[in-house]
């Protein structure tokens, strides 16, 4: 257990190599999003399969399972996002109505209560509902990321917040560290989104 920041840091420092090189790889990954860069998808491609073994080693199996999701909506996207561009090369953001929003957010709930109980039933994870909950939510941010719908980033914030706490718990400090970034940067995204979408209309 980390009881103060000296030895967060250590600790951070100390995580396998492997987990380094998905936390450089995943923020360079958040920093094309927010940018609109389609280029942003090589990098989550390798990140995401180097995600799906460092989970399973940490009995997280909701988590490393959306690995292969996440590698196939990162391929998914990279295509999605090249058919509609804007000149500069960013591409062009979309926005749900609030009712279909609402609809996504109870799906989620329901999915996640699921999830949790079958993760729960049939496997030894230790937090079966809240591994579940970043997976639901995961799964349904990239959907909308991949769509290009601004939404993506208020699932992304909900999935940033649980998953500090769960990969905390689990000892995962650099992944803490990285999606405490990804937190700051979701916001920021969300931000940058909406003044694209404003300006566009």
């Amino acid at each position: 257990m980390i009881s103060d920041p000296t030895n967060f840091i250590m600790a951070m420092l100390g995580g396998t190599s492997l987990e380094i090189i998905a936390v450089i790889l995943g923020l360079i990954n958040i920093t094309l999003i927010v940018r609109r860069s389609i280029w942003n998808f090589p990098f989550g491609i390798v990140m995401v399969a180097i995600y799906s073994k460092i989970f399973f080693d940490s009995q997280l199996y909701s988590q490393s399972i959306l690995q292969f999701y996440f590698f196939a909506m990162q391929i998914y996207g990279w295509w999605y996002w090249q058919q509609d561009k804007e000149s500069s090369g960013e591409i062009h953001i979309e926005q749900m109505t609030v009712k279909n929003f609402s609809i996504v957010l109870f799906v989620c709930g329901m999915a996640t209560v699921i999830l949790g109980k079958l993760v729960g039933y049939y496997s030894d994870a230790t937090t079966p509902y809240w591994d579940a909950s970043v997976a639901v939510l995961s799964v349904t941010a990239q959907l909308l990321m991949s769509r290009r719908y601004i939404e993506n980033w208020i699932l992304w914030i909900l999935v940033d917040v649980l998953a500090i706490g769960l990969y905390y718990s689990k000892g995962l400090y650099p992944t803490v560290a990285l999606y405490i970034v990804f937190l700051g940067m979701v916001i920021l995204g969300l931000i940058q989104w909406r003044k694209a979408r404003l300006a566009a209309i």
